[in-house]
This record gives C-alpha cells, sequence and structure tokens, in this order.
C-alpha cells in the first residue's frame, strides 16, 4: 500500500463531506497565518523597548507600548482560539463520520461475501476482528490528524518560510535547507519501524484469536487440566509481542535524539546568522527573536514527524488488509436474475463435484433427484458430504462441476434472495441473537404481529414453556435450554413458512424427551412441503418417503427404506448399526 493509493482508497469516503473539508481548509490557512503574529509582535516590541531605552524615553511610553502589544495578542490569540476551535471541531466531525461509514461498509460488505470466505483458514473471527478493528482506527486517525494537526502544521511552516525568505533569503535558505535532512531522517525511521509495525500486526492477529479460542474451549481445558499448557502458549506469544515492542521502542528513541539534535543545529545557525545581520547594520535586534520564532514553526511539524509517520505507516499496513477484506469481489455471492413466482421444491443433482476451499475434496459424480412436497433422508457416515449438499442447495457453495436443477432451473440462475427466502433452515445447534424470545422468533419474519409469534410457538411445541416463565415472550432467549432453543429455531421456521427445509441433525445432541417434542414439532412443519434431512435419529430416516445414501463423497445407495434395507448394501450396514447401538433387542424386551 503505498500513500497515493491509500488516499485514493479514502477519497470516496471523504467526497460526501466536502463542505466540511472546505471550511476546515478555509480555518487553516487563516489559523497558519494568525500563528505567526507572535513573531512580528515580538520583533516590534523588542525593536520598540530597544529604540526607547536609546532614546531614553519615559518610562509611561513604555506602559503604553505594552498595553498596546498586550490588546493586540490577546485579540489574536482569541480569533487563533475560535480557529482552532473550528479546525478541530470540523476535522473530529469529518473523524466521527467517515469511521462511521467504514464500519458500515464492511458490515455490508461482509454480509455479501459467500461461505467460503469465512472458512478460509486467513478469515478466522479473531483476524477479522482484529483487522477491522484496527484498519478503521488507524485510517480514522489518519483522517483527523491530517485536518488537526498535520495540515495546519505543515501550512504554518510553509507560511513561516514565506516570512523567513521576505526578511532575509540566506536565513529562509538555512531553515529550507533544514527540512529534507529531517524528512531524510524521518524516512530512515519509517522504513525501520515498518517491519516491526507487520510483525506486530500479526502478532495481534493472533493473540486476539487465541484467546477467542481459549475462551471457546475452556471446557476441554479444564477437563484435561491442561490450563498451564494453554497459559505457556500465551506466553510465547506476549513475550514475542514484548520483544518486537522494545524494539520499536529503541529505534524510535535513537532516530527522535538525531532529529532533536538537527533541529538545534538549525537553531544555533540560526541566532549566529541573524545576529550577524544585526552587528553589521543589516537588521534590528527584534529580527533575531523574530527569526527563531519562525524557525521554530517550520520546525514545529518537523518536531511532530516521527509521529505523523508512525500514524501514517500504522495507517498503510493495517489498510492493506482492511481494504482486502474489504475489496475480495471475488468472495462475493453471486446471484442470478430469475425469481420464481412459485417454488414447488424439485431438485435434481447431476454429476456435481465439489470441493472446500482448503482443497478438501467433499463430492464427487453426484447425481440424484428430491421429489417436490416429499421428505428425503441423506444418510451416511461422518465425512460422507451430507451437509455438503445442503450448502450447495441452499446456495452458500456452488459446485465446482455439473449442475444443480430447482423446478427445472439451474439454481445459478436464481436469484439468491429469492430463492432462500423459500427455503428454511434447522441446524444442530441453531444460532439464538441476544435478545428476547419473540425477538428471536419474530428473525423469521420481522414484520409478525404478536399473534403470529405466538401461533408459531405453539406449533413449535414451546408457547406453555414460555408462558412458563417469569416474564413470558420478553425472557432472555439465551438462557433457554438446548432443546428450548432448538424449538424456537422451529417456531422461526413455521414464521417464515418456507416452500423447502433443510434439516441438518435437528435432534443431535438432545435428552429422549426434547427429541420426542422436537419430532412432533418437525412433523408438523413437513407437511406438504419438500424436506431434506440429516439424521442419524433411526425415526427421522424411517419416516422419509426417499432416502440417498452417501459413501466418501458419492452416492452409494438411492431407494426407500424398505427396498434399500432388503438389498443389504450400506445403508443396511448402517442401520444395522444404529440399530445396536440402541440395544434395540432390550428396548423391544422391556417394551413386551
Amino acid at each position: 500500500m503505498t500513500l497515493q493509493a491509500l488516499f485514493k482508497k479514502i477519497r470516496p469516503f471523504v467526497k460526501p463531506y466536502n463542505k466540511l473539508v472546505a471550511a476546515t481548509l478555509v480555518l487553516t490557512a487563516v489559523g497558519s497565518f494568525a500563528a505567526q503574529v507572535n513573531a512580528f509582535i515580538l520583533k516590534y516590541t523588542v525593536d520598540s523597548i530597544n529604540k526607547l531605552m536609546v532614546n531614553k524615553q519615559p518610562l509611561q511610553e513604555g506602559f503604553y507600548l505594552l498595553g498596546i502589544i498586550s490588546a493586540v495578542l490577546l485579540g489574536k490569540e482569541l480569533l487563533y482560539s475560535l480557529i482552532q476551535f473550528g479546525q478541530k471541531f470540523y476535522g473530529e466531525k469529518l473523524r466521527i463520520y467517515i469511521a462511521r461509514d467504514f464500519s458500515q461498509t464492511i458490515v455490508e460488505k461482509i454480509l455479501s461475501y459467500k461461505m467460503a470466505f469465512y472458512t478460509s483458514s486467513d478469515n478466522d473471527s479473531g483476524k477479522l476482528q482484529t483487522r477491522i478493528d484496527s484498519g478503521i482506527s488507524s485510517l480514522t486517525r489518519l483522517v483527523q490528524n491530517f485536518f488537526i494537526d498535520i495540515l495546519p502544521l505543515f501550512a504554518n511552516a510553509v507560511v513561516a518560510l514565506f516570512f523567513m525568505f521576505y526578511a532575509n533569503f540566506y536565513i529562509g535558505l538555512v531553515s529550507l535547507c533544514i527540512v529534507p535532512v529531517y524528512f531524510f531522517v524521518s524516512q530512515q525511521q519509517a522504513n525501520k519501524l515498518g517491519g516491526f509495525r507487520r510483525k506486530m500486526r500479526r502478532y495481534r492477529e493472533v493473540k486476539s484469536s487465541s484467546i477467542i479460542s481459549l475462551i471457546e474451549s475452556i471446557t476441554v481445558i479444564k477437563s484435561f487440566i491442561r490450563e498451564p499448557l494453554e497459559a505457556e502458549r500465551h506466553k510465547t506469544i506476549q513475550y514475542d509481542m514484548t520483544e518486537n515492542q522494545m524494539q520499536t521502542r529503541k529505534t524510535n528513541f535513537i532516530f527522535d535524539s538525531i532529529k532533536s539534535f538537527i533541529e538545534q543545529i538549525g537553531v544555533v545557525i540560526i541566532i549566529i546568522l541573524t545576529a550577524y545581520f544585526v552587528l553589521n547594520g543589516n537588521m534590528t535586534i527584534g529580527a533575531i527573536m523574530y527569526h527563531v520564532m519562525l524557525f521554530g514553526n517550520v520546525s514545529s511539524p518537523i518536531r511532530q514527524l516521527h509521529r505523523i509517520y508512525d500514524e501514517l505507516n500504522d495507517a498503510l499496513i493495517y489498510s492493506e488488509a482492511f481494504f482486502e477484506i474489504l475489496e475480495a469481489d471475488n468472495e462475493t455471492e453471486s446471484s442470478g436474475d430469475y425469481i420464481p413466482q412459485k417454488v414447488n421444491g424439485h431438485f435434481k443433482l447431476h454429476k456435481v463435484d465439489f470441493q472446500y476451499p482448503n482443497g478438501t475434496k467433499a463430492l464427487s459424480n453426484i447425481s440424484f433427484e428430491v421429489p417436490a412436497g416429499q421428505t428425503t433422508a441423506l444418510v451416511g457416515l461422518s465425512g460422507a458430504g451430507k451437509s455438503t449438499i445442503i450448502n450447495l442447495l441452499d446456495k452458500f457453495y456452488e459446485p465446482a462441476s455439473g449442475e444443480i436443477l430447482l423446478d427445472n432451473i439451474n439454481l445459478v440462475g436464481y436469484n439468491t434472495q429469492a430463492l432462500r427466502k423459500n427455503i428454511g433452515l434447522v441446524l444442530q445447534k441453531n444460532h439464538i441473537f441476544n435478545g428476547s424470545i419473540a425477538e428471536n422468533i419474530q428473525y423469521g419474519k420481522t414484520d409478525a404481529t404478536r399473534d403470529e409469534i405466538i401461533d408459531a410457538a405453539k406449533k413449535a411445541y414451546i408457547h406453555e414453556q414460555i408462558m412458563d416463565l417469569p416474564k413470558g415472550y420478553e425472557s432472555e432467549a439465551k438462557l433457554l435450554s438446548g432443546g428450548q432453543q432448538q424449538r424456537i429455531a422451529i417456531a422461526r421456521l413455521f414464521l417464515k413458512d418456507p416452500a423447502i427445509i433443510f434439516l441438518d441433525e435437528p435432534t443431535a445432541s438432545l435428552d429422549a424427551i426434547a427429541t420426542e417434542q422436537i419430532k412432533n414439532s418437525l412433523d408438523a412443519i413437513k407437511k406438504d412441503r419438500t424436506v431434506i434431512i440429516i439424521s442419524h435419529s433411526i425415526s427421522q430416516i424411517i419416516d422419509a418417503d426417499h432416502i440417498v445414501v452417501l459413501e466418501k463423497g458419492r452416492v452409494a445407495e438411492v431407494g426407500t427404506h424398505e427396498e434399500l434395507f432388503d438389498n443389504k448394501g450400506v445403508y443396511y450396514s448402517i442401520f444395522t448399526a444404529m440399530a445396536n447401538s440402541l440395544n434395540i433387542d432390550k428396548i423391544i424386551g422391556a417394551l413386551d
């Protein structure tokens, strides 16, 4: 990321606020001239007092002069304070607005990306959060500093140089020659620090990911008594970060000392040169203070260069990763133009191949049909490709080859939003959002009335349990048990009322009572819909009208339960293993 490229990328975010920028620039121009007034006043004061002393004027003349000077200085300070307030206010306003736009744009962008983007190891939640937070923070700081610090400082320096050259060409030239030397040293400092900052970015990403992982797996860590091991891993990262920070500080301190020495050389040369001209009679004695103060205005931004370069390099480094996320157009979900009037739910997969972004081959030459209005079960061992097929049918991913038809139209041609409006998805563990039970059910239909929410809850067999809670539908949804949360997800489904339903292990990890209740809910919602179910529950599989058996990413068998059981093939082996795991013989004996 170059400086020119960075400003080009920021420009569209600044453009809507051109009036704010113009107001800030006008105030900066006025403020840069007001900042030089002190030098003129000091020169005038020293020369006037010197003249009074030489001419032995009365003391009251001196008091009158000091009164006039004090009034001018106070008036100037009042004006300058108003200008600075305007500068800082408009600059801060610009920063806040741009930070808001950056945040909103990145959220809208990542919501548009396909699932492959999130399954990449480079884009886990911790790394994405660090890149986004650091990117927005550094970019908005750059905008703020540019209009509040950098622009005013350099405008002051340019105006001060102009007045120095106007007063004496040689003194102005000395001041000007110091600037590129200082810039060179600061640039070398920036180059040295660049590598350290990139390392620090990587360390922060790893640290953020490791902390999130640690919290998510705390139960496993404690059960295996691995707290010391995890602490040691974190310690290694932290010590690497500390070493990198120390190297950064050491480099900063060395270069700051060099720049301070260069600045003092400039001050000494200015004093010697102005003193020479004063002794020659070419300048008044007040010119010494005049030029030293103006040089201070020239060197002021130079003193800030290390900080300015720090901010700029932060923006250059962190913006690389930020704009990679923002401009990952190849990761955007594709969407066709076809919007169906009605979806029947007849799927046809023909010679479908698929592999995940990490290179894992998931499906090979898959071909089968899902009849409309019927329940189809996908059966197979773990890793057979069952969930991958649902991901393809929901258009979360696209096949590498082959085609998927829905009602005889290629799925690629469907408008993605229109397609998903007709699809309901219940997973093994459905996400429950922060908020009330009512809000979580209403997620299935954002304009649903309270009566519709209650009706959906009743159909999902969860209404009575909700009413037993102290706050009823306004209770915190995250406090519900796993089985209750699963029925909240099913209630969402009833509210959405889709033509197609995908059920991916909807009763896994639940107790027998909860499983039976959820099965009743699912049986109610299956009616007159196309349903594809993945389950290791015998009852769910037997109830299916149609069964597709998968093995190592390929279709092994297709048929009804009776047909496949009689074939004594892959399905027979899986079904028998399921039955044996349930200890069917003893269960039958107990029931008899």
